[in-house]
C-alpha cells in the first residue's frame, strides 16, 4: 500500500479482544486498544482504523448508545478526540474510516486510545459483523504520528475469522443438459442465512427423482465438517428433462434440484460460469487461489474468471493470476482463462472485460493509478478506443460491463473482439446496455457474471451492501469442456445469462427457404456461409423470408411469471403462461429500475402498503437479500419495508384474504397511488417515476402457477430496415430473470 513506510517499529500496536471465530451477519462487541509508540500521537495528529470496501461490516455510529453499530473512543490520558466515519477517507481497497483526530492534548508512549466497536454498556446490541466468510478480517490501523496526515501501518494488525452459520436452506444442483448413458455428478450443501455455504450441517435426506437414475442412493446425509456433498457416477438410460428432490424425514420437500434435460445426442452442451470477480489482491475479499477454490468447490462452476481493476494488478500479481489460471484449468472438469477488468473512466469509454486464451500475455491497463512500478507503463491503453488498438492480435475475447463505472460502448465498439455486453451483475440490471448496442447496430451476446467483492463467484450474495442484486451466471453452449471450446462459444455469442438460476433455456428460427449462416460477423469482411433452415441462438444470418418461426423452450425449477418475447428494441408479445379466469387472490407489487447509469444508480424505495376492507393472508418478499431491511407486517392489512433497486428489481407477493375487496395504497417517497383490488388483474398497472424504467409495477396471479416448463413458437414478421435480433426476457415468480442472446436476421 502506497502509505509512509517510516519506522512502522516505533508507532504502536494494536489489539482487538475477544479474539477468535465469529459467525458472519451476528452481533458482536470487541474492544480495538491502540497503544502508542515511540512517538506517540502529536496534537492534530491522527488515527484511522480502516476495513475493506468490499466490508458489508454495520455503519459504525457513534450518537445512539442503544442502537445497533454504536462505537465510543477515548484516549487513555483524557486527551480530546475528534471521530468521524467515513466510506472514503482511505486508500482503496481499505477505504471504509474511522477517523480519530487528537484535537486538544497529545499522547506519549504507551498512552492508549480504547475504541469499543458495539459497545453494549448502555444497551446497544452490538455491532453487526461482515456477512461473509474471511478467515483474516482486520482491523487495519493508520497512525498520522507526527501530525504530518501522512499515515504509517501499524506492522501486525489485529484480526478475527469470520465463519458461517447454521443452514438456513438447502441447495442442490445439477448439469443443465446430458446425453443419456453419459455420468454426471449431483451437488448438494447448505446456505446460512447470509448466503454462506455452511460446514455446521447435520441433516440427512431421502432423495427422489423423476427420472430412474443409476447410482442414484436412497438417501444422503451432511455432515458438520464438510462444506458440501457430491454424488459422482449417475446417468440415466432414458430422455427427458430430470429432477431430484430432498426430502426431510416427515416427507416434506426441503430442495429440489434445476432440471437437468436429458437427449439422446447433443452437439453442444451447457457449461456454468461466473466469467467475472475480484478477490482481496484488488478490491475484493480472500485470495485468488480462495476464489478459484470457491468456484470450483462451493459453487459448482464449471468456468470462472478473476478479473481485478487493472490499475490495482500489480506485474507480480499478474504473473500470479497466470500461474493460477494454468492450476485450476483441467479439461472436463473446470476451465479458467487468464482475465482482467479494463478500468478506463467513464468518458474514456468504461469498464470492459477481458478474458485470454493464454497465458503470458501482456495487460493493458487503464492506468497505474494503485501501481506505482512504472516500468511498463508505455503499455497502458488509457481509452477504450486504445484497448482496442492493443488486443488487435491477441487470442482474447471482450465484454463490456457495468460497476461502478459504466461502459460507454457508443465512445468505443470493436466487432472483432466486444463480442458480447454484461446485463447483469451484482451491481444491479442493465438492460439498457444491450439496447445501447441495438441503437448502434452492433451484433453481441448477453452474458450476466457477479463482479462479486465477497468472495463467492458463482453464488454471490450481495450481503448487506448497496450491491442491489444476487450476482448473475452465464450459461455458455460450447463443442467440448475446454478452454478452446468454451471460447468458441464465447466468440459465437452461443451463450445466455441469468441472475444467478441455473435453467435450461433454447432459442430458435425456423426458416421456409435456405438462409445463410456466416462463421462470423459478415462486416469483419471474408467470412465464411453455409446455407441452413434453422438457427440457434448468437447466430447471424441472412435470408430471403419475410416471416420465420422463432421458437422459446425454457424450464427451471421456478414456475415461469412471463416471458418477453423482443425484436431488438420492441417487444413483440409479453406471454403469460396462465389466463384471466385462472387469477386468485395473490397479488405482487414490484419496484425496479435505477436513479441513472453511474454510480448513484440507488433508488431508494422505503414506503408501506395498506389495505381498505381486506387484508392480507400471507406475506412474501422478493429478492430481499439484505436482511438489515426491514420487511414486517405491522396489522392484518399492512406492510412496511425498506427497499432499494439499482436496475433490478424487488417487492413482495400478497395472498389477500377477499379476492375483489377493498382498495390497496402504496406509498413511497417516489410513488403514492391507490388502488381499487377488482382493478387488479392479467395486465400489470404501471406507475412510472422517472429515471431508467424506475417504477411501481401491480399485478395478479394465479393462486398457484404450475408452469416451470414452456415450449411455445411463434411468427415473426421481419423488417428491412434493421437487424431482426430476436431474443427472450424470462422472468421466474422466484425473482430471477434469464435473457437468451440474440439471433441475428437481416434480409
Amino acid at each position: 500500500m502506497p502509505h509512509s513506510t517510516y519506522l512502522p517499529e516505533k508507532m504502536g500496536s494494536a489489539t482487538v479482544e475477544p479474539s477468535g471465530s465469529f459467525e458472519a451477519g451476528s452481533y458482536q462487541e470487541f474492544t480495538l486498544t491502540y497503544t502508542a509508540g515511540y512517538f506517540g500521537i502529536d496534537d492534530t495528529g491522527s488515527l484511522k482504523i480502516v476495513h475493506r470496501f468490499a466490508s458489508d461490516m454495520g455503519r459504525p455510529q457513534f450518537d445512539k448508545p442503544t442502537a445497533p453499530n454504536y462505537v465510543t473512543v477515548e484516549a487513555s490520558n483524557g486527551a480530546v478526540l475528534h471521530v468521524e466515519y467515513d466510506m472514503k477517507r482511505n486508500i482503496r481497497p481499505w477505504d471504509k474510516t474511522i477517523y480519530i483526530k487528537v484535537v486538544r492534548g497529545f499522547l506519549r508512549e504507551g498512552d492508549q486510545i480504547i475504541v469499543r466497536f458495539g459497545d453494549r454498556r448502555e444497551g446497544s446490541p452490538g455491532m453487526r459483523i461482515q456477512t461473509f466468510c474471511e478467515q483474516t478480517f482486520e482491523f487495519k490501523v493508520l497512525v498520522d504520528a507526527i501530525a504530518t496526515y501522512n499515515y504509517v501501518e501499524l506492522p501486525e494488525q489485529p484480526e478475527i475469522a469470520i465463519i458461517p452459520g447454521p443452514p438456513t436452506i438447502y441447495k442442490a444442483i445439477l448439469p443443465t443438459l446430458r446425453q443419456v448413458n453419459e455420468p454426471f455428478r449431483l451437488c448438494l450443501k447448505g446456505e446460512d442465512r447470509w448466503g454462506n455455504p455452511s460446514d455446521q450441517c447435520d441433516a440427512g435426506f431421502r432423495l427422489r427423482s423423476n427420472i430412474p437414475v443409476d447410482g442414484l442412493p436412497d438417501s444422503v446425509t451432511l455432515k458438520p465438517a464438510q462444506f458440501s456433498q457430491i454424488i459422482s457416477g449417475l446417468s440415466v438410460d432414458t430422455s427427458g428433462d430430470l429432477s431430484i428432490e430432498l426430502l426431510d424425514d416427515d416427507g416434506n420437500l426441503v430442495a429440489c434440484t434445476n432440471p437437468c434435460r436429458c437427449v439422446d445426442k447433443a452437439d453442444l452442451l451447457p457449461y456454468w460460469g461466473d466469467l467475472h470477480g475480484q478477490s482481496e489482491e484488488t478490491i475484493g475479499t480472500n485470495s485468488a487461489r480462495d476464489f478459484y477454490d470457491f468456484a470450483r468447490d462451493k459453487a459448482f462452476l464449471d468456468i470462472c474468471v478473476h478479473q481485478g481493476n487493472d490499475f490495482q494488478i500489480t506485474t507480480e500479481f499478474w504473473h500470479w493470476l497466470n500461474e493460477l489460471s494454468a492450476e485450476f484449468t483441467e479439461d472436463g472438469r473446470f476451465i479458467v482463462f487468464p482475465g482482467w477488468e479494463w478500468s478506463g473512466n467513464t468518458g474514456l469509454g468504461g469498464d470492459r472485460n477481458v478474458l485470454h486464451m493464454h497465458e503470458g500475455r501482456q495487460i493493458h491497463r487503464s492506468s497505474h493509478a494503485l501501481v506505482d512500478d512504472l516500468s511498463d507503463i508505455d503499455t497502458d491503453a488509457t481509452s477504450a478506443s486504445d484497448l482496442f488498438e492493443a488486443l488487435k492480435d491477441e487470442d482474447c475475447t471482450v465484454f463490456a460491463h457495468i460497476g461502478g463505472r459504466y461502459a460507454d460502448i457508443k465512445v468505443a465498439h470493436d466487432q472483432r473482439l466486444e463480442k458480447a455486453v454484461e446485463v447483469h451483475s451484482a451491481w444491479g440490471t442493465f438492460e439498457w446496455l444491450i439496447h445501447d448496442a441495438f441503437e448502434q447496430g452492433y451484433r453481441v451476446g448477453i452474458v450476466s457474471n457477479s463482479d462479486g467483492h465477497k468472495g463467492r463467484p458463482g453464488a454471490s450474495h450481495p450481503g448487506s451492501t448497496k450491491f442491489g442484486a444476487y450476482g448473475g451466471l452465464t450459461c455458455v453452449l460450447a463443442p467440448a469442456f475446454t478452454r478452446a471450446g468454451i471460447m468458441q462459444g464465447l466468440r459465437k455469442r452461443h451463450h445466455y445469462g441469468t441472475t444467478g438460476s441455473r435453467v435450461i433455456l433454447d432459442t430458435r428460427v425456423n426458416f421456409s427457404n435456405p438462409a445463410e449462416l456466416f462463421a462470423d460477423d459478415p462486416r469483419l469482411g471474408d467470412v465464411s456461409s453455409a446455407p441452413v433452415h434453422s438457427a440457434m441462438m448468437g447466430d447471424i444470418l441472412r435470408t430471403t423470408d419475410d416471416k420465420v418461426t422463432f421458437s422459446i423452450d425454457v424450464s427451471s425449477a421456478a414456475a415461469i411469471e412471463r416471458i418477453d418475447i423482443r425484436n431488438g428494441l420492441e417487444t413483440l408479445e409479453v406471454y403469460r403462461p396462465y389466463s384471466e379466469a385462472e387469477l386468485g387472490r395473490r397479488i405482487r407489487v414490484i419496484w425496479e429500475g435505477s436513479e441513472y447509469r453511474g454510480r448513484g444508480r440507488e433508488t431508494i424505495w422505503d414506503g408501506y402498503a395498506e389495505l381498505t376492507d381486506n387484508s392480507f393472508e400471507s406475506l412474501t418478499p422478493i429478492n430481499r437479500y439484505n436482511l438489515d431491511k426491514r420487511f414486517e407486517q405491522t396489522a392484518p392489512g399492512r406492510i412496511d419495508w425498506n427497499a432499494l433497486t439499482t436496475g433490478g428489481f424487488g417487492g413482495f407477493e400478497a395472498m389477500l384474504k377477499d379476492r375483489d375487496a377493498g382498495s390497496l395504497t402504496i406509498n413511497t417517497a417516489l410513488i403514492q397511488q391507490e388502488i381499487k383490488l377488482e382493478d387488479i388483474g392479467h395486465e400489470e398497472l404501471i406507475f412510472e417515476n422517472g429515471g431508467i424504467e424506475r417504477r411501481i409495477r401491480v399485478f395478479r396471479l394465479p393462486d398457484h402457477n404450475p408452469h416451470s416448463a414452456i415450449k411455445i413458437e411463434r411468427e415473426i414478421k421481419l423488417v428491412n430496415e434493421h437487424d431482426n435480433a430476436l431474443y427472450v426476457r424470462i422472468t421466474h415468480e422466484d425473482g430471477h430473470y434469464s435473457w437468451s442472446s440474440p439471433i441475428y436476421l437481416f434480409r
